[in-house]
């Protein structure tokens, strides 16, 4: 009878336990959601602490630490979680791609062998395991694996160029160049064929050829540096020096650190007489490779076109220092030399020259006439040479469901943001709009430590903001425990504190109370919707279609919406927070309908021009949906003119 009654007494705390670690498991997956990694690590820390044998916790932890590039941390904390559930495939793909990341290819394959054991069907895991095999120079696995992805998988065409890569590395260009051919008579829009075949044509010295193959690889991948690149070269060679130019300026637009970019546009800039500019991009490689001769040979002869007599002088002289036989150098720095006044070092070095060619034995090094040279050549004679990669493969990608923000791959077409009541905003510099309204400054005299602000642009976190947040969570549930009566600031800025360390059920609790106690402040339910939208966004990450559980949560965010429009209709803030989430919903003509309302109130709100451009564009009516944009463009959305310039042909 004791015992049983001591299990009566222990269950209610037992029960409220579980309640507290599901509750944290869920904050820590709403931050990993929105990017707190920090905080989400914490949630995750305080799970594990309270339930060890979980293997959840450590797996999300894992991924935490993996979008921190913690790769080691990552896989042991994946280790963990599948030690203790073995049987989770999520677990094993994620050890495998922090085990690419520090080149364990072994590891990796032996991961994503568990999961097609476990799911046959599982394509990414193929894609990546022959990727492995790949980096192993193991053509014959990778061979083999793509056989059988071929079989699973026989009209998908990157299987066919896969396969081509593998006959490229075993020098069969015709198989590769068949291969390529299949693959492009499956998917005639395949970006990464049509690149495999410029790559071959561009070896082959078919120049113009290349140029139009590289042509049809950026239709369909315009933000990938390395076709410009590719594109630019095959331009050199056929002497179009202004159209290499602007590709190296796009490839550098797109990747900023781009060696090859800036170390060919240097020599273009040269060539061109755009001197000054050319030093910029010779500064530039020389930041990445402080040793680099060639380009501190190039740098020296642009300084002395410049007159900084000085500077080429010093750069040539570590050329020679490294090179010494490099005769060229010994010229030029005569030249250079002369110009300075110092006719006894010039005639040094050309007398050094003049040995140099009599002398036999030694004899001079006569220039090279080629066009290019390979980036691991580092023969100082070649410094006038246009660098090309010294591979030919395209490159390689691992599939990956984690890579960067799940919400980032939903849409193509996102709409601007909701608007939020929060503590900490970031500034759009090129918005000339400020957000406000008289409920909101009503509000800031009763909230102390940070002031509310309206804001679409949330910024992240930093470990002390996050700490101040807790300690004021802790200071005011003490002044809500001893109030006497109670008050609905108190839970209006617990709530919103709440929201910030992604308790997003703790904010809708006190957004509850503080309704109960002033159900016409049409703030709350504003903020609750807020609550609400956060928390539906993180919980769908990664649906392709919305489930009916996100669209019953949608319409309960929209219902509180609609209260809060009823409360107080001069809000429009809350009318555009309506056409956000009808977008979502995919209802277009609705949503143009709310944001045209939301401009009626307020007819200089940005997002609300560009959010409704959008929901005619995805409705189909082009031309009204470019005149949106252009309006959101001259308020400072500048994200406009991009769809813009997309759309203004169709």
């Amino acid at each position: 009878m004791r015992r049983l009654l001591l299990f009566l007494l222990l269950a209610p705390l037992a029960a409220v336990a579980q309640i507290n670690t599901d509750r944290v498991m869920l904050m820590g997956r709403n931050a990993l959601y929105y990017e707190d990694y920090v905080l989400s690590i914490q949630r995750f820390n305080m799970v594990i602490n309270a339930k060890p044998y979980l293997s959840e916790p450590y797996f999300f932890r894992a991924l935490a630490k993996f979008y921190l590039e913690d790769f080691v941390g990552a896989e042991l904390d994946c280790s963990e979680s599948l030690e203790r559930n073995p049987y989770v495939s999520n677990g094993y793909q994620l050890r495998g791609l922090c085990r690419v990341n520090r080149r364990d290819f072994e590891g990796a394959i032996s991961d994503y062998s568990t999961v097609i054991q476990m799911e046959p069907r599982n394509r990414a895991c193929w894609h990546n395991m022959v990727l492995c095999h790949f980096e192993l120079k193991h053509y014959e696995a990778a061979d083999s694996a793509l056989d059988q992805m071929l079989r699973l998988w026989p009209r998908e065409a990157e299987n066919l160029t896969m396969k081509a890569q593998v006959a490229i590395a075993r020098s069969d260009t015709a198989s590769a160049l068949a291969l390529i051919d299949s693959a492009l008579v499956i998917d005639a829009f395949d970006a990464q064929a049509w690149t495999m075949r410029s790559m071959i044509s561009l070896q082959r010295g078919e120049y113009a050829q290349a140029e139009s193959e590289i042509d049809k690889a950026i239709i369909q991948r315009p933000r990938v540096a390395g076709n410009f690149i590719n594109r630019a070269l095959a331009r050199f060679h056929q002497n179009n020096l202004r159209g290499a130019m602007e590709d190296y300026n796009q490839a550098l637009e797109i990747e900023p650190n781009n060696y090859l970019g800036h170390f060919n546009r240097g020599l273009m800039r040269a060539q061109l007489g755009d001197d000054n500019n050319a030093i910029e991009d010779f500064n530039f490689v020389l930041s990445l490779e402080p040793d680099n001769m060639i380009a501190l040979y190039n740098r020296a002869l642009l300084l002395q076109q410049t007159g900084d007599l000085q500077g080429a002088l010093r750069d040539i002289t570590a050329v020679l220092d490294t090179f010494p036989e490099f005769w060229t150098g010994y010229l030029q720095r005569a030249a250079v030399r002369r110009k300075l006044g110092d006719n006894y070092g010039a005639e040094r070095d050309e007398f050094k020259v003049m040995k140099a060619q009599l002398d036999s034995r030694t004899g001079r090094k006569n220039n090279r006439s080629a066009k290019t040279r390979k980036q691991s050549d580092r023969d100082i004679e070649d410094y006038a040479s246009i660098v090309e990669s010294d591979t030919d493969e395209p490159e390689r990608e691992y599939e990956s469901a984690y890579r960067g923000r799940v919400q980032d791959h939903k849409v193509e077409l996102a709409p601007q943001p909701i608007y939020v009541l929060a503590l900490h905003s970031l500034k759009n510099p090129t918005s000339r709009f400020l957000p406000f309204h008289q409920m909101v400054e009503q509000l800031r005299s009763g909230v102390s430590g940070y002031q509310p602000v309206l804001t679409n642009l949330e910024p992240q976190l930093s470990e002390d903001e996050l700490q101040k947040h807790f300690a004021e969570i802790t200071s005011l549930t003490a002044r809500i425990e001893q109030a006497t009566t109670p008050e609905v600031m108190l839970y209006i800025t617990r709530a919103l504190d709440c929201y910030h360390v992604r308790d997003f059920e703790g904010a809708l609790t006190d957004l509850e109370r503080a309704a109960s106690l002033q159900p016409n402040f049409a703030l709350i339910p504003f903020m609750a919707a807020q609550v609400i939208c956060r928390q539906t966004e993180a919980q769908s990450a990664g649906e392709e279609t919305l489930s009916m559980t996100t669209r019953l949560a949608y319409q309960r965010a929209l219902d509180e919406l609609r209260r809060a429009a009823t409360l107080q209709p001069d809000f429009a803030y809350s009318l555009y927070n309506i056409g956000v989430i009808q977008i979502l919903m995919h209802d277009y003509s609705l949503a143009r309908e709310s944001f045209t309302q939301a401009l009626n109130v307020e007819p200089r709100l940005p997002a609300a021009y560009y959010n409704r451009g959008l929901a005619c564009i995805l409705d189909g009516q082009i031309q009204q949906g470019l005149s949106d944009l252009s309006q959101a463009g001259e308020y400072g959305l500048y994200q406009a003119y991009n769809l813009i310039k997309r759309y203004s042909k169709q």
